[in-house]
């Protein structure tokens, strides 16, 4: 078996961004059904561990089956991760350039208003709006209707993963620049979320670009989120992340996980019942996803397969925690299995495979006027008596 860190060096940008989005995009899918239950209940109804797409968890009466409906999770369509994250690669794709709070008001609000788009859970054309989660609803009641400045427009939402499980793009356009995608995806994700989940969006983001650096493992990765987040996040990654190294298989590591993010997340231990405190702003806790999918890379070591099984099989919010995961393991250059993602488009109805060629093509046309910008800041500054331009 390649070490992951000269697989992950062997793959070029184009790669990793494909292997990112899909892998996000498939990761998604997979954990879409079993989204909301414990480990427990996802054995027994399973007869054991989910090991690849499944069917909607009530069968054929998921169109009227509570809490579920009328939404077609499993058989391999993907949900709102997925449907956000492609909204803002359309919107990445219109500006051509960095993104802040003031393009997903000018862009993705209207995107997500006014264009009815193929919704696989509803198995029908209509506009992405009418299918994302009231977290994401929240960006058009205050950005459209609210006229609220998109830079504080996030306050006031409840605090959940809303911003962060569509954060890849980000990452991917500062790809091997952790730092810089911190700095957007803190920007962008202030017109939807506040406090640790406005965080998880900039940490989520940081990952990404430095599972996009040649050279990268599921350690450097972790190192790099440990450098930058913040408060209650940066702890909770911490713990989790201590627990996962202990474990090379998630059946081992699924209690020990959670039992170290336990104190971080404020939801509580029945997903479907969150506690009182659930979800408001705090400096002391986290969103449950991001760290554990953290901790899924490391179980896995970053085999793509591997890291998104034991996500899928974590139960709760599933479906984000395996979007997070995919992402980073693609990144990081492990292919996701192409019978997955075969199916998953096929499904879904989707071409999981044209936002990675658009995104990888405003990547490069975002670098080469990042270097122009820098290049004149250096002749600049030289001209000020500082160091001399390189060239």
């Amino acid at each position: 078996m390649t070490p992951k860190g000269e697989e992950s060096s062997g793959a070029g940008l184009e790669e990793r961004i494909t292997g990112a989005l899909v892998g996000a995009a498939v990761g998604d899918a997979l954990g879409g059904p079993v989204e909301g239950y414990s480990p427990d209940q996802i054995l027994q109804r399973h007869g054991g561990r989910v090991h690849g797409i499944v069917d909607p968890w009530n069968g054929d009466a998921w169109r009227t089956a509570r809490p579920i409906a009328p939404y077609h999770k499993g058989d391999g369509h993907v949900t709102d991760d997925t449907l956000m994250t492609h909204a803002l690669v359309r919107v990445y794709a219109h500006v051509r350039d960095h993104l802040d709070a003031y393009a997903i008001a000018e862009h993705l609000v209207p995107d997500l208003m006014t264009t009815p788009r193929w919704i696989p859970e509803l198995e029908a054309e209509a506009l992405p709006l009418q299918r994302v989660f009231l977290a994401e609803k929240w960006l058009v009641t205050r950005l459209h209707y609210g006229h609220v400045d998109p830079r504080e427009a996030g306050v006031g939402n409840i605090v959940n993963c809303g911003a962060a499980m569509y954060m890849a793009p980000v990452g991917l356009v500062n790809a091997a620049d952790p730092a810089a995608a911190y700095a957007e995806a803190l920007d962008v994700a202030g017109a939807h979320q506040s406090s640790y989940g406005r965080e998880a969006a900039g940490v989520f983001a940081a990952a990404v670009a430095a599972a996009g650096s040649a050279g990268a493992s599921p350690e450097s990765v972790v190192s790099t989120c440990l450098a930058l987040a913040k408060d209650g996040t940066r702890t909770a990654i911490e713990k989790v992340c201590a627990a996962a190294a202990r474990h090379g298989d998630f059946e081992s590591a699924l209690g020990p996980i959670r039992e170290a993010v336990a104190p971080y997340d404020t939801v509580g231990p029945d997903y479907r019942s969150p506690s009182l405190g659930a979800r408001r702003p705090s400096r002391l806790h986290s969103i449950e996803e991001l760290p554990v999918a953290l901790g899924m890379l490391l179980v896995s070591g970053g085999d793509y397969r591997r890291a998104v099984l034991g996500s899928v099989n974590y139960g709760r919010d599933c479906d984000s925690i395996a979007t997070m995961a995919g992402a980073l393991a693609g990144a990081l250059g492990s292919p996701v299995p192409e019978e997955w993602s075969k199916t998953v488009a096929e499904a879904s109805r989707l071409d999981l495979w044209e936002p990675a060629r658009t995104l990888t093509e405003v990547t490069r046309e975002i670098f080469t006027r990042d270097v122009q910008h820098r290049r004149a800041h250096e002749r600049a500054f030289a001209q000020l008596g500082g160091p001399g331009c390189s060239d």
